[in-house]
């Protein structure tokens, strides 16, 4: 009967070892499973955010753009007024030469002119 009980606790310790490889290879599956499922997870995370990136890189070089081609139409327009400003006082400087008397009558009526609107 010893000889038995031997042979029934050596079929155990194999049945025990045996479930212990399943359970080790279960796990190594699964393991390995997640790993590929998170690996590729981690792929399309990295692969949006690049996207992302990309896009908000192109919206910051058109503003960019836009802002620098905003601001040559402001100084374009910023020169231009100033050299008309400049023609007509180049003008009233030449009318002023040529027509002393009238320009101050002008002057003198522009300022009376003025003074009435002021008043009220």
């Amino acid at each position: 009967m010893n000889n038995e009980v031997q042979a029934n606790e050596s079929d155990l310790h194999g049945r025990i070892d045996q479930g212990a490889e399943r359970i080790k290879q279960a796990t190594s599956d699964v393991v390995a499973s997640s790993k590929e499922k998170f690996d590729r997870a981690a792929d399309r995370v990295e692969e949006s955010v690049h996207h992302a990136t990309d896009k908000a890189a192109g919206a910051a070089n058109r503003a960019t753009e836009k802002v620098a081609e905003a601001t040559e139409r402001g100084r374009q327009a910023y020169d231009g007024a100033r050299e008309r400003a400049d023609e007509w006082l180049e003008e009233v400087r030449e009318y002023v030469r040529q027509k002393p008397v009238q320009a101050v009558a002008i002057a003198l009526g522009a300022g009376w002119l003025l003074g009435r609107i002021l008043r009220r």
